[in-house]
């Protein structure tokens, strides 16, 4: 691959239970795009990781600005982060707190959160980790669209448990300087008209999407997790987003 230092950094981050290697696919198609492309796995998700568990929000937000900082991205040049699905909590936390580091947030079938939301306040103290539900419960929560078996077993054999921490930690926001990154949001399991329909009516999952000041939509019908079901158009969508300058 052949890169330079105008090419654009984008960083990839998947949702719950997974880490870097959710991303292969995609980052076949985006190097051939001569992007500086990194995919990374959160605090909390690394297997090898012996205090997974006891890992935080504010954990994961500081390892994604490592990640910026490595590759370089600074207020000349900020890099694009892709975010899935439970991706967006973190994500939402370095917008707010660095949003001079980001040229674009793409959000992949997800959006950014709101203040003061947790993505499981409901879950028990003395719960450590969740791991993956079965198949069966996940199809109840999630679209499963495009998934074969064999990629459905991949991701019950690689899952990681997410920490208890992470789902109940709220999201404590203060900077509307993060509503004035430029936004891109990849809908797949809900169609776009569907979610500015929800934010508009100020839904909970999709209110903060009505504040964003600078928003693109891209459709891309299919369940929710592309990377697997469509990942050389995810990786086009991403590429496309990552290239525009307004």
């Amino acid at each position: 691959m052949t890169t330079t230092a105008s090419s654009p950094i984008i960083i990839l981050i998947a949702g719950h239970w997974l880490g870097a290697w959710a991303w292969d696919e995609v980052l076949e198609h985006l190097t051939t795009d001569h992007s500086r492309a990194t995919a990374m796995t959160l605090p909390g998700l690394d297997v090898d990781d012996p205090e997974r568990a006891a890992r935080t929000l504010d954990d994961q937000a500081a390892a994604v600005l490592d990640v910026i900082t490595q590759l370089g991205a600074s207020g000349d040049q900020p890099a694009t982060l892709v975010a899935h699905s439970g991706a967006n909590a973190p994500v939402s936390l370095v917008l707010d707190r660095h949003p001079e580091l980001v040229q674009r947030v793409v959000w992949v079938d997800s959006g950014p959160v709101v203040t003061g939301s947790a993505f499981g306040p409901g879950i028990p103290e003395g719960l450590e980790e969740l791991p993956l539900p079965s198949l069966d419960v996940l199809a109840q929560q999630a679209s499963l669209e495009g998934l074969s078996a064999e990629v459905l077993e991949r991701f019950r054999a690689r899952a990681v448990p997410e920490p208890g921490t992470v789902l109940r930690q709220p999201v404590v926001l203060t900077n509307d300087a993060r509503r004035k990154v430029r936004t891109t949001l990849v809908c797949c399991s809900i169609p776009s008209a569907q979610v500015l329909e929800l934010a508009r009516a100020g839904h909970a999952i999709f209110a903060e999407v009505a504040n964003i000041e600078h928003l693109d939509v891209i459709d891309l019908p299919t369940g929710h997790w592309p990377m697997w079901s469509r990942p050389r158009d995810l990786a086009k969508a991403i590429q496309s987003a990552a290239s525009r300058t307004n």
